[in-house]
């Protein structure tokens, strides 16, 4: 199994995106701006009363106002874990984790009813279990004008399918009660937009038990790309 941007760990119940930590730029007009985030923290119960508990720590951004040395250019190096924590079920559990992020131009990603935003489901509160529709690629380089919005999903492991030809999953299957995904300066990068620009951290998990198969989805708090 080839994996890109991502090393899965020997133990099955996580993956790690992993790249070098971005370095502070020593001049003061392009300085780099470290932004420390609080993640994220959400349990549900679904209906055969399996409770899910998803949260992200370790959350941050390092954002670099002006790749291009324009006001159109926008770059960010985002970092987080994600977990998840299953209990009150007896039996196999397990399920997929999509980690990703929504970038939004002009537009409020805080909640939902947004015009021209990403098609990531209903209501883009915490309280809601969606299931987003993003990007396949891994890592990000958008090209957004005002009022859009686009989602991305941050793992992007290749395998071998079963005619033997590459396939690229973003998510991280396990099995068990617990698992986990990493990932270190994932690259958000952003062109085309004049006017503020924003992004949010989102971990899906889909959880399936003896009973039932369920979609939850944590996001983590909007921040500035400059």
């Amino acid at each position: 199994m080839n994996i890109r941007k991502t090393m899965a760990r020997a133990a099955g119940v996580g993956a790690v995106a992993t790249a070098a930590l971005g370095l502070f730029s020593t001049g003061a007009a392009n300085a780099d701006t470290f932004v420390p985030l609080p993640g994220g923290d959400l349990t549900r119960t679904l209906s055969d009363g399996t409770v899910v508990h998803v949260w992200i720590d370790g959350e941050s951004a390092t954002i670099n106002p002006s790749m291009g040395s324009t006001p159109l250019h926008r770059n960010s190096w985002a970092s987080a874990t994600a977990h998840i924590n299953i209990s009150g079920v007896d039996g196999d559990v397990g399920g997929n984790i999509y980690p990703g992020y929504v970038v939004g131009c002009q537009v409020d990603i805080s909640g939902g009813g947004v015009s021209g935003g990403p098609t990531v489901g209903a209501d883009w509160s915490s309280g809601q279990s969606v299931t987003p529709s993003a990007s396949a690629d891994g890592g990000a380089n958008l090209t957004l004008g005002p009022g859009q919005a686009q989602s991305f999903y941050v793992l992007d492991i290749e395998r071998a399918d079963d005619f033997g030809a590459d396939s690229h999953k973003t998510y991280n299957a396990f099995k068990g009660n617990d698992a986990s995904v990493a990932w270190a300066d994932e690259t958000i990068g952003l062109t085309g937009c004049a006017g503020y620009a924003q992004a949010r951290s989102f971990v899906t998990a889909e959880i399936s038990t003896a009973h039932v198969q369920s979609w939850i989805t944590l996001w983590g708090q909007p921040f500035s790309l400059g």
